[in-house]
Formats: C-alpha cells, structure tokens, sequence
C-alpha cells in the first residue's frame, strides 16, 4: 500500500458512459473492491518528494496478483520510488513488458535483485538472449505472441504493431475493459479497437503513455474524436502522451479526465 504521505489518491467509480463521481479517500483506499493503479516511475511529476526521468511504471493491485507494468528507464530510480511509497516489491507476483525499449525495461535486472520470484510477460519480439538473461536472475519468462489470457480477468492484447512491437494491458471489469499502455506506439485509437475486437466489451479507461507528442493538431484531433466514439469514457494520459496533447485530453474529457504522472494512484471500481 503506497504511503499516505507520498500519495495522491483519485477514487472513481467508473461506469460505462456514466462516472458516478470523483472522491479523495483520507485512509488511502475505498470501501468497496478496488482496482488501484499506482504510478512507480513517469516523467511527469505529480507527488512531491519521487525522483522523475523519462520512462514508465505502474503498479496494479486488487486482483489475484499483483502486476508490475514496465519498470521505467533507471533501476536505482525505481526502487527509490518504490520504498518511499512504501510498496512492497516482495508481494509482486507479476511482471508485464510492453515492449523493448529502455525507458520501459531499464529497471527490470534492479527489481529482479529484490524480488526474482515472478513471472515475466514479455512479447515475443524481444531478443532471445535478452528473454535468456532474466531467466538466468531467476525469473519465469513467458513470451506473448497473439491476445491472451493471463490469469483471471487479466490479457494481454498480444503483440500490435509493424516498426515497434508492442503488448498492452487490459483488465475485465463490471464497468468494462481498462487498458494499460506503455508507449501505445502502434495507435492508442488502434490498441483500443485491438482490445475491443479481442474481448467484446467497451474500453471504459486508459492510462499509460499515448505517443501523441509530436501528432499535428489534425491528427490528435481525430485521436480524441476516436476514442470517444469508441466508448471510451474516462482517460489518465501520461509519459509520452506529450504536454500540448494531454491538456486536449483534459478539455475533451473534462471532470472525466484524470491527473496521472508519478505518485498518483487511480482507484477504479472493480
């Protein structure tokens, strides 16, 4: 559980076309089942007192397992954040790769000396010698091709893309699908209709980077056209989403959009 000195904590209930409204818990967490997403490493700042670099990390808890989503850009920086948020790296069971790109899998070799007893979800695209060495630090590694099942009510959407190759995250919910995205390099508007076409269900949320930084007005437009159109309702951008594309996001999506950066912890109704 992050600390409630070094967190701000965003509670939802998130509802397919309806968000029922936004509250700041005191005591860290909601009453009901939560699905909390903690944000370990970004280059956007959003608690005081965390060390920022470029990259991307997450930590999602509330289910069966607790998932690490990519491990940011710098070991040393990772851990770092994860002791001030009192997180216990001990107690994660999961590690998911998006893809194979340093700001996104330069933490990794430094969480598995804390905690090599997981299992590693990683496209199959990333170098078998890369796959070899994790496994030699004691890590299960399992490679994603196609959209899969991983436990439970989680998937990956599989490998997506042609000049970068990338997994992203999703997550069943009551409300609907919530996507995690490391980089989003084949088309956030892309990923998401990846997901739906997979699973049958709206994409209702989605966090992570979105690649929008150097998109002309144009293109970015049609971007949030896009997602609204399809169904998605509520939107935590960050990472590489760019400054400029992000405060589109926020006027598009207004009371539904939601601050991310590093040290915010979104909590979503399960």
């Amino acid at each position: 559980m992050p600390s409630s000195k070094a967190s701000v904590v965003v509670g939802l209930t998130l509802m397919c076309g309806a968000l029922t409204g936004f509250a700041i818990p005191t005591n860290g967490g909601t009453q009901e089942a939560t699905l909390k997403i903690t944000v370990l490493f970004d280059n956007i700042s959003r608690v005081d007192g965390l060390q920022t670099e470029w990259g991307y990390a997450c930590l999602i808890e509330g289910l069966e397992q607790i998932i690490l989503f990519d491990t940011g850009a710098d070991g040393d920086i990772l851990m770092a954040n994860i002791d001030r948020l009192g997180v216990d790296a001990q107690k994660v069971d999961v590690i998911v790769l998006s893809h194979f790109h340093g700001d996104h899998t330069g933490g990794l070799r430094a969480f598995l000396q804390r905690n090599a007893d997981v299992t590693i979800y990683m496209p199959g695209s990333f170098p078998a010698a890369f796959q070899d060495e994790i496994r030699g630090l004691g890590a299960e590694v399992i490679s994603v091709q196609g959209p899969a099942r991983l436990f439970g009510p989680v998937h990956s959407t599989g490998e997506l893309g042609r000049q970068i190759i990338e997994q992203s995250l999703v997550i069943e919910t009551a409300s609907g699908l919530v996507l995690i995205t490391g980089c989003a390099h084949p088309g956030i508007l892309e990923i998401v209709r990846a997901a739906k076409s997979y699973l049958g269900q709206d994409v209702c949320f989605v966090t992570g980077g979105f690649h929008l930084m150097r998109t002309s007005e144009s293109q970015l437009e049609a971007v949030i056209t896009g997602l609204q159109n399809e169904g998605v309702h509520t939107v935590a951008p960050s990472h590489c989403t760019g400054e400029e594309a992000i405060g589109r996001f926020r006027a598009a999506w207004g009371d539904d959009f939601v601050a991310s950066g590093c040290g915010a912890v979104i909590d979503l109704a399960r």
